[in-house]
């Protein structure tokens, strides 16, 4: 295998999810006697290669080997005594078999994988320093023997235990890097860190000081993971780079969304989370209890499109011409002049239909009719599956509701149409063909963004992201080689005297974002590579949009509006990675026991934003109203009239 810190070192590593609870969903039984989990590794290692075999097609890169109880104290009751060697090194070896058989499959480098010895808690908390070393050191020379590439101590409450572990380890020769990962004591009648003998900062002097390469959570809920890693964040050891981080969080309890208790923990949301766990600088991220192949598969897409590809542009191409300027831009239609111009412009949002419903269809097209006639709508933006949902690609729904209004080729539009453009969804050529066809059908205006990750039903045949590229690359590209009239290996694009395409280029923006100095950087590189105008996330707080005052000064910059259809949306949005409401907003909707009135207040709210984005000088907004686009004409004439 390969080295498993280096990896840390270059980026994201996604480990696997539960053991556990899945193999209780595939057996149907809890671990006993008869049926002992750990055992599987000798008695049924078909079922425990299957596990990890599901974890690696679903994109773990590091799997927890099934020997979590894998100790004297542990199996001894279950009737296993005299089996702990026997039982780890098969452990091992069943996931080592599991990524041989997938490296062959999927034609990748077995070293590219990692197996972690999973240690887990067997003894009271008082047991003493030398009935840990007794009752481990079976485990823990069976796992550095056979040569794991991490021994990975979980769901740990002591830190005295950890501690013994980790120095029992250090003491074996060709001892693997420790990943220290601890839980809360939901036993204890003091919840938190409180009732245990660590918190933040002293876990991780204490690991530092014993070596352990690798320290973080498991077996807690996402939101106990969150506030450890925030903590976690600001210790020196992590600060200084001795220490990578690790979360590895189960799915949660119960919840009260609406006016049900749910568990929100679904693929999406561990999706989301892994990204936002990146975003902060965690290393080592999988899943605990209840996480299981489905939000690896998220988990997996997530991470992916954070790490997103930026290929370099091509070489300077002596066929290329200069890039088309404003003065090209400003015919795209009434948003690209009115923005060339510094004029104050408004974009609506509008989503493509997903499914072959006519009236659905009628009712968008219609609306793209309705902001043409009140005057006060500069552009619709399509937006293209934001949360990887799959919708009538943008430009195909352009083209239909041109045909359904009845233009003729050359026809103005009634409002500019803008499609956004995902760099998910197509490798290097296709990106390139898909934005030469739209060039073709007269569609110069195009928002260009990285994409979430696909998400489906379970129903749903598995879906794959590209990302060849991420935003940043693509609007290099398009400035700098089609907007010049060449193709991204610097190849003319027709024999013409001007063969250059005349996209007016966007590009978003997390205000919310958790790293905001990586989101202002890579908003530098998108203006250094030729955007002409940036559309937020939805924005509710002052603070937040004052980070871009340099910015706005290179580039027209559009804040979000967000059109809130009631307490319950308001709070939905709330739980969304980047999008962050304040207590003021809930507040003035709570004061209303009606949704029609909560709805109401929504859109007075949405139209002082309006008002506020024009009086403070921004270069427009972009307005992302409810489903049904009902009152969108509402908001826009109080916002705007």
């Amino acid at each position: 295998m390969g080295n498993f810190l280096d990896a840390l070192r270059d980026g994201q590593v996604l480990a696997d999810g539960a053991m556990g609870s899945y193999l209780f969903e595939l057996t149907g039984r809890l671990s006993e006697r008869n049926h002992v989990y750990e055992a599987f590794n000798i008695d049924r290692p078909e079922i425990v290669r299957q596990v990890h075999m599901e974890y690696l097609q679903a994109g773990a890169k590091c799997l927890t080997a099934n020997t979590f109880g894998a100790n004297e104290e542990y199996l001894r009751p279950l009737g296993e005594t005299g089996r702990v060697d026997a039982i780890n090194r098969a452990g091992v070896e069943v996931a080592r078999q599991a990524i041989a058989a997938h490296a062959a499959d999927t034609g990748t480098d077995p070293a590219e994988y990692f197996v972690m010895g999973s240690v887990g808690p067997a003894l009271p908390a008082g047991a003493t320093r030398e009935a840990v070393r007794e009752n481990y050191r079976p485990q823990i020379a069976a796992l550095v023997g056979i040569g794991v590439d991490a021994i990975l101590l979980e769901t740990f409450s002591s830190l005295q235990q950890a501690e013994t572990i980790a120095d029992l380890v250090a003491e074996l020769p060709g001892a693997p890097p420790i990943v220290m990962q601890m839980t809360l004591d939901e036993s204890s009648d003091a919840p938190g860190w409180d009732s245990l003998d660590w918190n933040p900062e002293t876990l991780l002097a204490s690991a530092d000081a014993h070596g352990v390469a690798v320290v973080g959570v498991n077996c807690l809920a996402p939101w106990d993971a969150t506030a450890f890693l925030d903590a976690a964040l600001e210790t020196e050891p992590v600060r200084a780079g001795r220490i990578y981080l690790s979360a590895m969080p189960n799915a949660g309890g119960f919840r009260r969304i609406g006016q049900r208790f749910m568990n929100h923990v679904n693929p999406e949301f561990m999706g989301r989370l892994s990204r936002t766990y990146a975003q902060k600088g965690v290393s080592l991220i999988g899943g605990c209890c209840e996480v299981h192949p489905r939000h690896l598969e998220e988990m997996n897409g997530y991470l992916r499109s954070e790490a997103a590809g930026s290929v370099g542009a091509a070489a300077p191409s002596s066929a290329a011409l200069p890039p088309i300027g404003d003065a090209e831009k400003r015919q795209n239609g009434p948003f690209s002049r009115k923005l060339k111009d510094g004029e104050f412009t408004v974009s609506v949002e509008l989503l493509p239909p997903r499914g072959t419903a006519p009236r659905s269809l009628q009712a968008k097209i219609d609306f793209i009719v309705e902001m043409g006639e009140i005057g006060l709508a500069d552009a619709i933006d399509i937006t293209d599956g934001s949360r990887g949902i799959p919708l009538m690609p943008p430009g195909d729904f352009i083209s239909l509701a041109r045909t359904r209004i009845g233009l003729a080729e050359g026809d103005a539009d009634p409002v500019e149409l803008i499609p956004h453009f995902t760099t998910r969804d197509s490798n290097l050529m296709g990106l390139q063909g898909r934005l030469v066809g739209m060039h073709a059908r007269g569609i110069n205006n195009v928002l260009i963004i990285t994409g979430d990750p696909p998400k489906m039903s379970p129903t749903y045949p598995r879906s794959s992201a590209v990302f060849d590229l991420d935003s940043t690359a693509l609007i290099r590209y398009i400035h700098r080689n089609l907007n010049a009239g060449v193709d991204f290996g610097g190849a003319p694009l027709g024999r013409q005297k001007d063969p250059r395409t005349r996209f007016t280029i966007g590009t978003g923006f997390e205000p919310e974002a958790l790293d905001k100095a990586r989101e202002l950087e890579n908003l530098d590189a998108k203006i250094d590579g030729g955007v002409d105008y940036v559309m937020t996330q939805p924005v509710f707080r002052l603070e937040a949009l004052s980070q871009l005052d340099t910015a706005r000064k290179r580039v027209a910059i559009l804040p979000g509006v967000m059109v809130l259809a009631g307490l319950d949306h308001a709070r939905r949005m709330a739980d969304a990675p980047g999008i962050v409401i304040p207590d003021s907003v809930f507040e003035r909707l709570g004061r209303f026991k009606a949704p029609e009135d909560q709805a109401k207040e929504g859109r007075e709210l949405a139209a002082e934003q309006l008002r506020r984005t024009k009086s403070d000088g921004w270069a427009g907004a972009y307005l992302m109203s409810t489903a049904t686009h009902e009152h969108t004409a509402d908001v826009l004439r109080a916002g705007l009239a």
